[in-house]
C-alpha cells in the first residue's frame, strides 16, 4: 500500500507496477511487496528517499533493466544471483566457480 510520503507520481507509479504484475499471475501480496520495493529503490535513486543501499544508487534503474536478469534472455542472472541460488542449494565448490559453472551447477 502506498505511503503518506510518496507524492503522486510514486502512487500512480506503485498502482501500475501492481496491476501489472496481478495481469501476469502474482499474489496480492506478492504484487503489493514487489511494487513497494521497486518504487522505493527509485526513490532512492533520485534522492527522494532519506537514506539508500549502495545498490539501489549504483545499479541499473529496474525500468530500464527489465527482464535482464529475470532467469532469461542472453545476460540471464548474474553471477552474485547464481551463486546464492547454489547457496541455498548447498552445492560445494561454489566459491571457486565460474558464471558459466554456477549455471550449470544450478541446472539453468
Amino acid at each position: 500500500m502506498p505511503r503518506i510520503e510518496w507524492s503522486g507520481k510514486r502512487e500512480r507509479q506503485y498502482e501500475h507496477i501492481k496491476a501489472g504484475l496481478r495481469q501476469r499471475g502474482e499474489s496480492e501480496d506478492a504484487a503489493e511487496e514487489i511494487a513497494a520495493r521497486t518504487v522505493n529503490k527509485e526513490r532512492a535513486r533520485s534522492g527522494e528517499s532519506k537514506s539508500a543501499s549502495r545498490l539501489s544508487v549504483t545499479d541499473i534503474s529496474s525500468g530500464r533493466r527489465g527482464g535482464l536478469r529475470s532467469h532469461r534472455g542472453s545476460g540471464g542472472r548474474t553471477r552474485d544471483q547464481l551463486y546464492e541460488e547454489a547457496r541455498r542449494r548447498g552445492i560445494r565448490g561454489r566459491s571457486k566457480m565460474s558464471k558459466a559453472q554456477l549455471e550449470r551447477a544450478v541446472g539453468r
